[in-house]
């Protein structure tokens, strides 16, 4: 599969504003599997769970026909086992995927406001359209993360994975609390009626669970998990990323 790194280059030059204010999929440290498990244990699942929205950002906007986004995979430090109660990991995250996002601003009450702008004028139906996907993709990128943390785990513990016997809000038991929070702030926008944003949210968690069901999604999440653990950066580029995919 080839991705256009130019494109890429492009949109990394274009992203030249700080990334502490760009979109962030993290990894939230206060997963109760991971912080009592071995140190080994804890960076496997951040790894899985990093390189889940990666490679979700990559090859499922890539599917959609989305343009590709900028953006870099951020660790702390957590070398020896003293890092799992050092004062470095008091925050809310110990990984996190800056950039990424296809939608820089929500439009809100999306359901109401597409319909309205088709029926003034059928010539906005493709940009409707466009911002529809590219919404979903976000979605879908966010959920992807927290997933394939659960699938990392369930097969180290030689369990059989089927995501439809997961219950969404167990997402937050695999670092997903901040990702289901950013999936809400999406779903907030796109409706006000709390059905219609529930159903949303159960569409996408079933494309993300089918995402990760597929095997060669799998083995390019696996892939580099593997090189986010074998290098230990604290950065790891989306060059680097295209590099191992390609």
């Amino acid at each position: 599969m080839l991705i256009n790194t130019s494109a890429v280059l492009t949109l990394k030059r274009k992203y030249s504003t700080p990334l502490a204010i760009l979109f962030k999929m993290k990894r939230n440290k206060k997963s109760h599997r991971s912080v009592h498990n071995r140190l080994q244990n804890f960076k496997q699942s951040i790894a899985f769970h990093e390189a889940g929205h990666a490679i979700a950002i990559c090859l499922n906007n890539q599917v959609r026909q989305q343009q590709p986004v900028f953006f870099q995979i951020v660790f702390k430090d957590i070398s020896h086992d003293d890092g799992l109660k050092s004062s470095a990991l008091d925050d809310d995250t110990v990984a996190m995927v800056e950039g990424g996002r296809l939608i820089q601003s929500l439009i809100y009450n999306v359901d109401d406001l597409t319909d309205k702008l088709i029926t003034i004028d059928e010539g906005l139906a493709p940009l409707v359209r466009e911002y529809q996907v590219a919404f979903d993709a976000d979605i879908i990128n966010l959920l992807i993360g927290p997933l394939s943390e659960a699938k990392h785990t369930y097969l180290k513990d030689n369990e059989h994975f089927n995501y439809q016997l997961i219950d969404i809000k167990a997402l937050k038991n695999y670092g997903g609390d901040s990702d289901l929070a950013l999936a809400w702030e999406y779903l907030e926008s796109y409706s006000k009626d709390k059905r219609r944003q529930d159903e949303k949210l159960s569409e996408l968690f079933i494309t993300a669970g089918n995402f990760i069901s597929d095997n060669n999604n799998w083995l390019a999440i696996t892939k580099l998990a593997d090189y986010i653990i074998k290098n230990e950066k604290e950065i790891i580029t989306c060059e680097e990323v295209l590099s191992l995919l390609n």
